[in-house]
């Protein structure tokens, strides 16, 4: 599990913003499968580029303008860790659920999101699922209206009961982006290279 650090308040000062939703970044997870693909530390602490996975992570929230919280626990599963998350942050308008360990991220990915966020009605319980090339992606929205919902999970299986009633009613959207890092985490030593080789050439342009 990572441990909470003396940053942590600075992390989470810019929570709420009038109007805006909020990014949630998970970082409450033990890194299990990381390590056993052979990772040596936490995944959020290990090195891409010039700055560890969580730090990246952060500057592209950073990046977005957006209002951000980090949730770190400890937490006994993802839904728990994002209810504590959401109650920390219970004034946004609305919330985009980042898993820390996706660094490749854009800002202007988060940006777009949650413009299309602000158009829908905050009073109905509405998602929207970002997807790249066919794949499921974080960070998923929700409208103000899901606070209950969402404040309420528990477990490992994070906010899929609420995505799911969303699809039923009808009040779950697709959304289909270009940015890889939506779905590109660093669960394993491997996706950990290739995270760094794309980094390395954001970069350099290519």
């Amino acid at each position: 599990m990572l441990r909470r650090n003396m940053n942590q308040e600075v992390l989470s000062a810019q929570a709420q913003i009038p109007g805006l939703p909020c990014v949630l970044v998970l970082a409450a997870g033990r890194g299990e499968r990381f390590r056993a693909s052979g990772g040596n530390t936490h995944k959020l602490q290990a090195m891409l580029g010039d700055r560890t996975v969580l730090q990246t992570t952060i500057a592209a929230v950073q990046a977005s303008g957006l209002p951000w919280h980090v949730e770190y626990g400890p937490h006994s599963g993802m839904g728990e860790s994002i209810a504590a998350a959401v109650r920390a942050t219970s004034h946004a308008n609305g919330w985009l659920v980042l898993p820390a360990d996706l660094p490749l991220i854009q800002a202007r990915t988060l940006q777009a999101l949650a413009a299309q966020l602000g158009q829908l009605d905050p009073d109905l319980l509405q998602v929207i699922q970002p997807f790249y090339q066919a794949q499921k992606g974080h960070p998923v929205a929700f409208t103000r209206a899901a606070l209950q919902a969402l404040s309420a999970l528990c477990g490992d299986l994070g906010a899929s009961s609420v995505v799911k009633a969303a699809a039923q009613s009808q009040m779950l959207k697709r959304w289909d982006c270009d940015d890889l890092g939506c779905v590109l985490d660093v669960d394993t030593v491997s996706a950990l290279e290739q995270a760094r080789q794309l980094w390395r050439q954001r970069l350099q342009g290519v």
